[in-house]
């Protein structure tokens, strides 16, 4: 293997204090030099087969013709319908300065080999449904799924993808996950330039404080995903009797937390998702929010949620408002 990056001090994302990034707006994920826009568009919904065709071009061609950094994955969709969708855009948007796109290999569905040449397998499978001569974002997807490591040994995923950055056909690499502490496992090995989190770092879980910090320190970008929890946080949480918070039934206390959230938004007019998702753009360690969407309305619901004005003052009340760290997923959780 190559000999990992040396850290290096690295400055904070910048915008104005106390105000959020317009969602176009690019910002340099860390040491790779590649610019980002503030929002992404996640495509895992986009790769369901509930979500028609023409929903999926529309909602795709809306955020081509806008420039948002798009993000999908190799397994995204039966048959990587999603990659399919986004490549067909790619196509259909040719002779426009077309967005920037972050894709992950994976195993194949239900097969659990997660081996190099099963990731050099998942980079060509990519590159065909993208038309991409080269993927300019590559991460390793859901480490979780095998030990930390058979993942870094001899034959295994991160030798191999440290072999397609270096034939150029992947651009910096990533790692993509649950675990706060698995990732950070990563992290520390040098070889990441990029992470992708989710429901880790949200109004009512703070898990990821550790990998967002660390990250920083050692100039690795930050891609924050689901600030809405799984969906707690973007709709009403009146009655919540069957609320979820990433993907599992949601503990009582973050329920009542985000009732009293919701409560202290109204307040101020303030959507509870409009502080959610801004929450996320507003911190310098983040470089971009990903936020799935299924179709073109739900994705200019997001832009206009990323552009609401809100106060500061908002944002301490509902810090003051997150649940004891006894009720986050935790850097072990799954």
């Amino acid at each position: 293997m190559t000999a990992p990056r040396r850290p290096q001090p690295w400055p904070a994302v910048a915008h104005a204090p106390g105000t959020t990034p317009e969602p176009t707006a690019l910002a340099v994920l860390g040491r790779t030099g590649v610019p980002v826009t503030r929002l992404c568009l996640g495509t895992s919904k986009l790769g369901k087969t509930t979500v028609a065709d023409d929903a999926a071009s529309a909602t795709l061609d809306e955020a081509f013709r806008i420039g948002l950094t798009i993000d999908t994955s190799n397994e995204y969709g039966d048959g990587g319908r999603s990659e399919e969708r986004v490549g067909a855009a790619w196509r259909r948007h040719e002779g426009t300065e077309r967005p920037l796109v972050a894709t992950k290999v994976d195993p194949r569905p239900g097969n659990p080999d997660f081996s190099g040449e099963r990731v050099r397998a998942s980079a060509r499978e990519s590159l065909e449904r993208l038309g991409l001569q080269r993927l300019p974002l590559l991460s390793l997807h859901d480490p979780e799924r095998i030990a930390f490591d058979e993942a870094i040994s001899d034959g295994g995923p991160l030798q191999a993808l440290l072999a397609l950055h270096e034939e150029g056909v992947a651009g910096p690499l990533g790692v993509a996950g649950g675990p706060v502490a698995l990732l950070e496992r990563f992290v520390e090995t040098g070889h990441f330039d990029y992470v992708v989190t989710h429901n880790r770092f949200t109004l009512l879980d703070r898990s990821a404080e550790s990998l967002l910090d660390l990250c920083h320190e050692n100039g690795v970008g930050v891609f924050n995903a689901a600030p809405f929890g799984g969906g707690l946080l973007a709709r009403s949480t009146r009655d919540a009797a069957d609320a979820k918070y990433a993907y599992q039934p949601a503990p009582t206390p973050l329920v009542e937390a985000a009732r009293q959230m919701e409560q202290a938004c109204a307040r101020h007019g303030v959507e509870l998702a409009a502080a959610a998702l801004q929450m996320s753009m507003r911190d310098p360690r983040v470089h971009s929010t990903i936020v799935g969407v299924s179709g073109p309305e739900q994705l200019r619901q997001s832009l206009a949620l990323a552009s609401r004005e809100i106060p500061a003052t908002l944002f301490d009340e509902l810090h003051a408002l997150t649940p004891d760290r006894a009720h986050w997923i935790g850097p072990q959780g799954p």
